[in-house]
């Protein structure tokens, strides 16, 4: 399945369920909100999505504590997590993804290297999934495996 069949999928489940969806992104930087709002009839399901591709945003659009982002940065599943929680906070949305990653080239290290992502998913009644992957390849292509492995999660759970 193609991000837009599972956003077409998603789409179909969300109005089922009379559900709204927000986004949080920081390494791809709004693609999953353009994939998702790229469905015809999306305003249907889709909330509103926060680009926050600092810590400072991070922190003040989606209330992510600044201790989690020092102790384990802001590419961790720690992180991810408080991000998508703070999306459905901060929104009228039952259901939110959070992506944070490191898409390179540069910028990676030992311990986090190019093409390490972390995921957050979260529903409004408190249950949250998180994920932590490695891409291969260039930044675009980083990028791109990312909005779908988001997506995806999305559908598991929903």
């Amino acid at each position: 399945m193609d991000t837009r069949e599972i956003s077409l999928e998603l789409g179909k489940v969300l109005k089922q369920e009379g559900w709204l969806l927000a986004t949080a992104e920081s390494c791809t930087g709004g693609w999953v909100g353009e994939v998702l709002t790229s469905v015809p009839g999306s305003s249907a399901w889709f909330e509103r999505g926060f680009i926050t591709y600092s810590n400072v945003a991070k922190r003040e659009m989606l209330g992510v504590n600044p201790d989690t982002l020092k102790i384990y940065g802001a590419v961790s599943v720690e992180t991810a997590r408080e991000m998508a929680r703070g999306a459905i906070r901060h929104s009228r949305a039952d259901v939110a993804v959070a992506v944070t990653g490191i898409a390179g080239p540069g910028g990676g290290s030992v311990e986090k290297p190019v093409g390490t992502v972390c995921f957050g998913w979260a529903l409004k009644s408190g249950r949250v999934a998180t994920a932590k992957r490695h891409f291969e390849g260039d930044r675009e292509s980083v990028r791109h495996q990312a909005v779908e492995h988001a997506l995806k999660g999305l559908l598991e759970i929903l």
